[in-house]
């Protein structure tokens, strides 16, 4: 079948980002014998019509997918909704062909129906898509009833069906660098890290995380030597900068102490970006990420105080930050430290205490979120519903916010007033 893939995305909230993981999934589908094209409106606002129909008239799919990444912008003071403009490119897909829309991505897959119901599509595809997108193109290829593809939900029936997982993360076939990925030219004086997953899946069940919602809590890897073969191929492509975006980059420890061997002994001439859950990173691993070209971690600490962090369900102590940041200072890795400050049982000290913390660590970057984004099936979603912050029925696809009470308006004076006197720091 011939299938056209569009990162509907053009939100830049911290820089510009490359579509790797829809370009995973055309990559699968290439490799399974499907015609794929994948377009990224990441830079044509302005001319977003006209590429569109140009997009489908020049290649008459048979079926189009839709990559939804973010919902929202996370920011509790004046959220901006992003669905619409997704909506945009759905409804103008309709304008154009008649043929079935799908959707996919990070963003839908944590509001599979109500999302699917915003945007007006025909079906999508929750969790990860590149072997369920081939099951899919497969069945309407051989018009074959769809309860055949997991994960997959209907639009006009309003089934959900199975749920399915790839058990190895290498029967995901990555992109050739030469295909489909140029360096838009609206990019060319702009330094692009390259998103690249080696895990998926986290077991460590944070109070207000959707990542065990999107990809399961069973962590699955990549093998290390094909993503430093990867790695190389685009590298000689051209990118140089990387940012490999598992949630927690040393776990399994020896995975992470392995992946770096393999990089290393390439000899690439790379630079990447990683994240680090603070809690059992020793002195080795770290020298062994500088050694295999890391160049900046970031440090998800989220609170300084102890029982901030006893309500995040971390694992970790504040001794243990400290200690790591400073290993990481040591080889010359720079440091983004986060602060999520406002979720159940913070108050004025706890605050104080996370700040003067963080202050403490003299990290090259930090970033403080105040007020915490309510989503679907968490702890902080159980814990809003049960203090009336959000009702049962609230389908959480409207951005919605946690803030413990009594901290309204005196919590944004307060980091207002650290911000200005920290250049480095920002919100």
């Amino acid at each position: 079948m011939r299938a056209l893939l569009i990162s509907a995305n053009t939100e830049q909230l911290q820089m510009p980002v490359l579509p790797m993981g829809l370009a995973c999934v055309a990559a699968t589908a290439e490799h399974a014998g499907h015609e794929v094209r994948l377009l990224n409106l990441m830079t044509k606002d302005e001319l977003q019509e006209l590429t569109l129909e140009n997009a489908v008239s020049g290649f008459n799919p048979e079926l189009i997918g839709v990559s939804v990444r973010n919902i929202d912008d996370q920011f509790m003071k004046s959220p901006r909704f992003l669905l619409d403009a997704v909506k945009n490119v759905v409804a103008s897909c309709r304008r154009l062909t008649s043929v079935p829309i799908v959707l996919g991505g990070a963003g839908y897959s944590m509001y599979p129906r109500s999302a699917l119901a915003y945007l007006g599509a025909d079906m999508g595809i929750r969790g990860e898509g590149e072997a369920v997108f081939v099951k899919l193109l497969n069945a309407l290829s051989r018009k074959e009833d769809l309860a055949v593809v997991p994960n997959l939900v209907l639009a006009e029936s309003g089934r959900e069906n199975k749920t399915e997982v790839l058990k190895r993360l290498d029967d995901s076939v990555l992109p050739d660098p030469n295909g489909l990925f140029s360096f838009p030219t609206e990019f060319k004086d702009q330094k692009i890290w390259l998103p690249f997953q080696t895990r998926r899946g986290c077991p460590m069940e944070c109070s207000y995380c959707s990542t065990a919602t999107i990809e399961g809590r069973i962590l699955r890897k990549r093998s290390p030597e094909i993503v430093a073969d990867s790695i190389s191929r685009f590298a000689e492509a051209g990118f140089k900068n990387f940012f490999f975006v598992d949630n927690t980059f040393n776990f399994p420890a020896s995975y992470a102490r392995e992946l770096c061997g393999a990089l290393a002994g390439r000899n690439l001439e790379i630079r990447w970006r990683s994240i680090l859950y603070p809690w059992k990173v020793d002195e080795g691993l770290i020298e062994r990420m500088a050694r295999a070209g890391c160049v900046e971690v970031a440090l998800g600490f989220e609170s300084g105080s102890r029982k901030i962090l006893r309500s995040f369900n971390k694992r970790f102590q504040p001794e243990e930050v400290r200690m790591i940041s400073e290993m990481l200072d040591k080889y010359g890795i720079g440091r983004m430290g986060f602060l999520l400050l406002g979720g159940p049982g913070e108050t004025r000290e706890t605050v104080e205490e996370s700040l003067e913390f963080a202050d403490s660590l003299e990290l090259e970057a930090m970033k403080i979120t105040t007020g915490i984004r309510i989503y679907p099936y968490t702890a902080l979603a159980a814990a809003a519903v049960a203090e009336g912050v959000v009702s049962p029925p609230d389908n959480l696809l409207r951005p919605a916010f946690y803030l413990a009470a009594g901290l309204e308006g005196w919590i944004e004076e307060k980091v207002s007033d650290w911000l200005k006197r920290r250049p480095n720091w920002h919100s």
